[in-house]
């Protein structure tokens, strides 16, 4: 009988392994998962793996597979440690839904910034980690506070947490590349501006995007980003206030 490929190492229905005698001392899951997340910083997903991590331990591969099956596992292990450093607000009597949500939704952004890789990996996994796991009982009952109807509340989580997730992963990548062309986001972007600018066909183009830049405000590429992402999230906040409205409106 073939066995039913395990979806999740927070379903492999045990515990990790018990360290054996002859097992680098110290060496545990915890440290592991710090360890791979610092590879992930550094090198990407492309440029991940186990005999690296071993390295970075100064461990053997096999040391590692002591305490964790397979690479997937690590890897959601890893997501699951990111999601833990996102700080949650406080959501007790009198704190407002609106601003609970643009905390977790800045914290969220900053995932992504800071952890270009983590945004290949949700979804991938089912992201029922026990870090995972509380920020998203956080940002449900943040949605709940709302007053929208049971019904319409995950449409409203979706609307907020997919465009800062998109929001993120664009930010994530651009700052990732400008790293590695060795330039300032700055740099990069009056680089990419002026090449624009240079292509004859593109002029009018060039022209009304610098017109919009200059309207939204903003010296640099990070605080154009966060006037753009302040608003857009502003925009979420009074689609939900309006549909709050609506929904008592409708109520018979």
């Amino acid at each position: 009988m073939v066995s039913a490929r395990r979806t999740s190492v927070w379903l492999e229905g045990k515990s990790p392994r018990t360290r054996r005698t002859d097992q680098p001392s110290g060496l545990d899951r915890e440290r592991i998962t710090e360890a791979a997340v610092r590879l992930l910083d550094t090198e990407g997903l492309a440029g991940f793996s186990m005999r690296k991590l071993a390295a970075e331990l100064d461990v053997t591969a096999m040391s590692v597979y002591w305490y964790v099956d397979t690479k997937d596992d690590l890897l959601e292990l890893a997501l699951d440690r990111v999601v833990g450093d996102l700080p949650l607000p406080d959501a007790g009597p009198g704190a407002d839904w609106r601003d609970r949500l643009r905390e977790l939704a800045a914290s969220y952004r900053g995932l992504f910034v800071a952890h270009p890789w983590a945004s290949s990996l949700v979804g991938h996994f089912l992201n029922i980690g026990p870090r995972s796991m509380e920020f998203s009982r956080t940002v449900q009952q943040a949605i709940a506070d709302t007053g929208l109807p049971l019904h319409l509340q995950t449409g409203a989580l979706s609307s907020v947490f997919q465009f800062v997730y998109g929001f993120g992963t664009v930010e994530g990548h651009f700052r990732q590349r400008c790293e590695e062309a060795g330039m300032s986001q700055d740099e990069y972007f009056r680089h990419a501006m002026g090449a624009f600018r240079d292509q004859p066909a593109y002029g009018e183009d060039y022209e009304r995007a610098e017109r919009m830049m200059a309207a939204r405000g903003g010296d640099t590429v990070a605080e154009m980003r966060d006037r753009d992402f302040r608003f857009a999230l502003e925009v979420q906040i009074a689609g939900i206030e309006t549909m709050v409205a609506r929904s008592a409106r409708d109520t018979p």
